[in-house]
């Protein structure tokens, strides 16, 4: 019996453990956590009833590298040591492409913030991800 897609992605999105999520390397958790972040921003710029030409340009303000490094700097004092253990991990990892509009450094510590957007988007910690989501919107807006 064939299963339908719906249930196909219900059972590859179930929550992992944080043990389960810290298996995966950084950039797996950095790629969901870049579709993560970018989804949550393009949401709640849609609030601001701009053509869609402006929304993205907004975007861009929040998700480029030289951003989510000011971001996750600012956070510092606010995340957990696992959090922040995340973030070094993620800043850490070898990349192999090299970043074509934003200094090394401030990639790597990009790759460092969707690495912890990941993590908690892939353990069900959605209440965390959406206070610090809080923080980022009412610190840059």
């Amino acid at each position: 019996m064939e299963e339908k897609i719906y249930d196909v992605f219900k059972n590859m999105n179930k929550k992992l453990t944080a043990r389960e999520a810290s298996m995966l390397s950084p950039l797996q958790l950095a790629y969901i956590g870049d579709a993560v972040y970018e989804l949550f921003i393009r949401t709640y710029l849609l609030e601001r009833d701009l053509p869609v030409h402006e929304l993205h340009k907004e975007a861009i303000k929040y998700v480029k590298a030289k951003a989510q490094s000011d971001i996750v700097h600012e956070l510092e004092d606010e995340l957990t040591e696992e959090e922040k253990a995340i973030v070094k991990r993620g800043r850490n990892a070898k990349t192999y492409s090299s970043p074509k509009n934003a200094e090394l450094i401030d990639y790597k510590y990009a790759t460092g913030f969707e690495s912890l957007i990941g993590f908690l988007y892939l353990t069900g910690r959605q209440e965390r991800m959406m206070e610090l989501f809080q923080k980022i919107v009412l610190e840059y807006n």
